[in-house]
């Protein structure tokens, strides 16, 4: 049975919840990313802020932030300096997109393509063309 998100999980609860090994929420304990109670045995005791907490560490690492940044993200309680760093990881994000959607593109051209050697077809020269500085018309040449 899942415990509840309202009562105190232990660290093996939440972290089987998450799909995490423990040591990985010691190392964010350390690092200052979360902050658990302690029951009277020194045991850490995560509650639902805690759930909320590690949810968000989560999702920000899967859009590419390292720790450092979620640290200063969830730390800082001047909003103008949380806008500002999340101003620059959304343009890093978005670099980071753009690239992948160049790679899928490059993949998918080259799954379409029938030639023996992909790198002699036209279309997928106009794929690389601007990688290698050509521009348009690369396609043209032998």
């Amino acid at each position: 049975m899942k415990s509840s998100a309202c009562e105190a999980m232990s660290i093996g609860a939440i972290a089987e919840r998450f799909g995490l090994a423990t040591h990985v929420l010691r190392h964010w304990e350390e690092v200052g990313l979360l902050t658990p109670a302690r029951d009277a045995a020194g045991r850490r005791r995560y509650g639902a802020a805690d759930l909320t907490r590690v949810a968000v560490i989560l999702r920000a690492k899967e859009a590419g932030l390292a720790l450092d940044t979620i640290r200063a993200l969830v730390a800082t309680a001047d909003p103008a300096r949380r806008r500002g760093l999340l101003r620059e990881e959304a343009e890093a994000l978005r670099s980071r997109i753009a690239a992948a959607q160049a790679s899928l593109a490059l993949i998918e051209c080259a799954l379409g393509c029938d030639h023996e050697d992909v790198t002699r077809c036209a279309h997928f020269q106009r794929v690389v063309a601007d990688r290698i500085g050509l521009g348009t018309g690369a396609a043209d040449r032998p």
